[in-house]
């Protein structure tokens, strides 16, 4: 674990408040965060960015974007149309698409469509599904978490942990069943009614057998994202709880 700089004060009342709310674990690990510390963890190959600190998301959709240009130029390029308004985005703020933590590179408004352009390492395309991505892909898109905004899903940092595959899809009356199956050195980190950021969505676990998991999709959550468009074979973004990787390396240390 590595810390930069000093505790920034904004970040610091945004944790206490998230301690109180959250309990106890959950509120240093945001200690963490107000002090700048860039947390990595050597169980899996993390996707995303922390050039800036550690940027945190909530898993709730707040728009659904649509890939409009893909450039290669070393790294990848892509270009997302958007209905975020470009006057409210800086140049190097950050957006998970799809789940992954991405920075804007640029921005901008063409026949009326607003857009943003995001630089996208090697690494990145190899360990999430972004090497699916074609002109058309629609994203879930989420901006990073600013103080004072509500905390409605869980504590998501943007960094894919891995790519787990639909394995089973079933309605049951309006809602969608779905069974994944994650990556082998991940499942020991998904929980019975605990949490997972797929594509950026927060979801709560239904159930675990082996390297299998269940979530069930409401149909709000259909209509709000990209979810109403899941398919049978289908490569989703997983990322973890923090918690519970947190909770697994205190284990490790107490072994």
């Amino acid at each position: 674990m590595t810390c930069r700089g000093a505790v920034c004060p904004k970040k610091r009342t945004a944790a206490l408040r998230i301690f109180q709310r959250f309990g106890a674990l959950t509120g240093v690990l945001l200690l963490l965060w107000s002090a700048g510390c860039a947390v990595t963890s050597g169980a899996t190959g993390l996707s995303g960015h922390h050039e800036k600190g550690l940027d945190m998301f909530t898993g709730i959709i707040s728009d659904i974007g649509r890939v409009a240009q893909l450039t290669q130029k070393g790294d990848l390029t892509a270009r997302i149309e958007t209905a975020y308004d470009p006057a409210g985005i800086d140049l190097g703020a950050s957006i998970a698409c799809n789940g992954v933590c991405l920075t804007v590179v640029d921005m901008g408004t063409t026949g009326g469509q607003h857009w943003f352009d995001m630089e996208i390492s090697a690494e990145t395309v190899s360990k999430t599904n972004v090497n699916g991505w074609g002109v058309g892909t629609r994203l879930n898109l989420e901006r990073a978490l600013r103080l004072g905004d509500e905390l409605g899903g869980h504590i998501v940092s943007g960094h894919v942990d891995g790519v787990a595959r639909v394995i089973d899809l079933r309605d049951e009356g309006d809602s969608t069943r779905l069974t994944f199956q994650a990556p082998e050195a991940l499942a020991r980190f998904i929980a019975p009614k605990g949490s997972v950021a797929l594509n950026g969505t927060s979801l709560t676990v239904n159930e675990v057998a082996g390297v299998t998991f269940g979530v069930n999709l409401i149909p709000h959550t259909k209509e709000v994202t990209i979810w109403g468009d899941i398919a049978l074979g289908d490569a989703v973004n997983l990322e973890i709880d923090t918690l519970a990787r947190y909770v697994a390396r205190l284990q490790e240390w107490q072994a």
